[in-house]
């Protein structure tokens, strides 16, 4: 079986060709289409030695949701709400990201007050029926949104997660009225408490649908037209893949494809390595992304958001990101002090040292002025860069108004930026009761390999995982899933209460539409996991916790218990006295795709790799050092490497500062000691 993942990024997409019969692995790069995602796609793969019609796996992750929802390229979208409820989606929670900024509003919400439409109808906690759904005024609604041209309609109504009946008649209302217009209800998307966030998530996925819609169909049609005739699968946020046919109906469940590709594939190199905790350290151009596993599960969170106050409540893999890239610009405030993103150049016009009309000084310029990055290397030199331009920049901008050397400005950019890396660390793993040094560091991205080691040490994690294949890991974790598909529901109760037959019945209500999804997908009976969790909190709590449990159900006594161990790991706090609530339940359902396994490399040692010797500064020794020079492609297993030293490939190099080592092992993956 030929294999391809994909990952369409902001700068690159990333191609991975994998031929089980072989295991010969093909790897491609090419700029990224924004205009048309799907030709980046279709370039990478044409660039390859596979023809697209001997392929029989394709999956991807992808930035095109999030992208869009960041600059906001969205379709006009009209929200019907329950009479006197229109404001909910702009009143949002009352919070504010930075909580003492009197002067930072919150962003704009996604519909527009004019656009946000009530209907007189009202349905009780309980789910009755207090007032009937006044059909005349949801025509008149549909009406007013067809004459502005409003063909994207969220529709959220109060109390809808317990009984969807009205929402369900406007629908079909709407289908009646106004059958070119798309139609989101939110006891479908999310059937949970919380008028917010049920909206919030209803409107986002509202507003995703036509532009994700409109990529995948091209990309099917492309790859169709080439020979193709297997599932278009795209990674989605909660680790899984969906077919297009599920997506274009739950789109905002691939807004945060992407990184979590790189979770996936950063959990499944530490546990090729024998680890079972793992922190995922992903740098690219523009960004950070940082993930942990714990005894082999990859952390996660049931609310996310691109921009805060708006929140998104599919299950998604827990990732921290930040402005911290090899294009993050280097900068001093108001204050004079020297700064290093979150602002980036990105991929155009990039680092001063690429060559592409960039003027200002950048963490990756700073990795030239060290000796660390060969700019004649870049994209294996393909790419036109030369080191001149970083210096110009970080003296001009850096050093003298700071009054340092040119190597200690640029040191100084290293530095900085390593610390903001390693708060990122502290994000996912001190802030919520893991120990780092318990953990390896996953390193891979463009830019992570450099900087990983550094990172490392400063956080006291022992060992760093570099992949083979570090640049287009993305790619990688889009061939590691498995199709995926998850409910929840609201489920109020006294966790004291006799209530194992009633949450076992509505577990058995969830598997059963879960198992019909993935039957249409095509996933055999036999292949089917499913995973269960009930959301528990301290009675009159606001935060839950999800605690995993195995059907038949265990006694409610046994998950209270896991419960206040859970939450004491969270948060350094339990009270066994206290008394606990069921709040939710969610089921995920597992259809399991055959992995690839990959060829061992052969054995050789470290000095047949050896290629040449340059000048680097390490801010330990405070010097320049002559710091040997390797190909990694030609690193045997069991190669060893004593630092200083640098291993180059085609888009990564990897950093091994003095006093650390560097083992390669079957796999080509190199682990750093530090």
């Amino acid at each position: 079986m030929r294999r391809a993942g994909i990952d369409i990024g902001g700068t690159f997409t990333d191609v991975i060709l994998f031929d089980e019969e072989t295991g010969d692995v093909e790897i491609e790069k090419t700029p990224s289409t924004p205009a048309n995602p799907a030709d980046g796609v279709i370039n990478g793969l044409t660039k390859s030695d596979t023809e697209i019609g001997d392929l029989e796996f394709f999956s991807h992750g992808s930035t095109v949701g999030t992208n869009a929802l960041i600059e906001r390229e969205l379709p006009r979208i009209g929200l019907i709400t329950t009479e006197g409820f229109r404001d909910v989606h702009e009143i949002r929670d009352g919070t504010k990201e930075d909580l003492w900024d009197a002067y930072e509003d919150v962003a704009d919400p996604y519909v527009q007050r004019r656009d946000r439409l009530e209907v007189a109808e009202r349905i009780d906690y309980a789910g009755n029926v207090v007032e009937p759904l006044d059909e005349e005024a949801v025509r008149e609604v549909v009406r007013i949104f067809e004459k502005r041209g409003i063909d994207t309609i969220a529709v959220s109504l109060i109390n809808a997660y317990v009984n969807g009946e009205h929402e369900q008649r406007v629908e079909e209302i709407v289908a009646a009225e106004y059958p070119d217009a798309f139609v989101c209800t939110s006891h479908e998307i999310l059937p949970e408490m919380f008028e917010h966030e049920r909206t919030s998530t209803t409107v986002i996925n509202a507003a995703l649908v036509p532009v994700v819609r409109d990529y995948l169909t091209d990309l099917e049609a492309k790859l169709d037209e080439r020979g193709y005739d297997g599932d278009v699968l795209a990674m989605h946020s909660g680790g899984g893949v969906m077919t297009t046919e599920a997506i274009a109906y739950y789109a905002a469940r691939i807004a945060n494809s992407g990184p979590t590709a790189g979770a996936i594939a950063s959990q499944y190199i530490a546990d090729q390595c024998g680890f079972e905790n793992a922190i995922g350290f992903d740098m690219g151009g523009t960004s950070a992304d940082v993930s942990l596993t714990h005894q082999g599960d990859i952390e996660m969170t049931d609310e996310w958001a691109v921009e805060y106050g708006y929140p998104i409540m599919f299950p998604s893999t827990d990732i921290e990101t930040i402005g911290a890239g090899g294009g993050s610009v280097a900068w001093i405030d108001d204050g004079g002090s020297l700064r290093v993103g979150p602002n980036s150049q990105g991929a155009d016009p990039g680092p001063a040292c690429y060559l592409r009309g960039g003027d200002k000084p950048t963490t990756t310029d700073a990795n030239v002025v060290l000796g660390w990055v060969d700019p004649d290397r870049f994209l294996g030199g393909d790419m036109d860069a030369t080191a001149e331009p970083a210096r110009e920049v970080i003296q001009r901008d850096i050093a003298d108004p700071l009054g340092l050397e040119l190597t200690e400005a640029a040191s100084a950019i290293e530095q900085i930026a390593v610390a903001n890396m390693c708060n990122a660390v502290r994000l996912v793993s001190t802030s919520k009761g893991f120990d780092p040094r318990d953990f390896a560091l996953v390193a891979f991205g463009g830019a992570g390999p450099l900087h990983a080691a550094h990172v490392a040490r400063e956080m006291n994690i022992p060992q760093v995982i570099i992949p083979p294949y570090p640049g287009i890991n993305s790619a990688l974790g889009c061939l590691l899933v498995d199709v995926e598909h998850d409910l929840s529901q609201t489920f109020i109760a006294d966790a004291a209460a006799d209530i194992v037959d009633d949450i076992e019945t509505a577990f058995a209500d969830m598997e059963a539409e879960i198992r019909e999804r993935l039957d249409e997908e095509g996933i055999d009976e036999s292949e089917m996991r499913m995973d269960h969790e009930i959301k528990m909190r301290y009675t009159g709590q606001w935060r839950s916790l999800e605690v995993g449990c195995s059907r038949p159900l265990e006694s409610m006594e046994t998950i209270r218990e896991r419960f206040h161990r859970q939450h004491e790991q969270t948060y350094a706090y339990s009270d066994t006295d206290q008394p606990v609530e069921v709040y939710g339940l969610h089921v995920t359902g597992r259809g399991v795709v055959e992995k690839p396994s990959f060829p061992e490399i052969d054995s050789g040692k470290a000095e047949a790799a050896r290629r040449t010797t340059r000048e680097a500064y390490f801010e330990a020794a405070g010097e320049f050092i002559d710091t040997a020079v390797y190909e990694r492609a030609e690193l045997g297993a069991g190669a060893t490497l004593e630092g200083p030293a640098i291993v180059e490939q085609m888009d990564s190099t990897v950093v091994v500062p003095p006093n650390a080592t560097a083992e390669v092992d079957e796999t080509g993956t190199i682990i750093l000691t530090v």
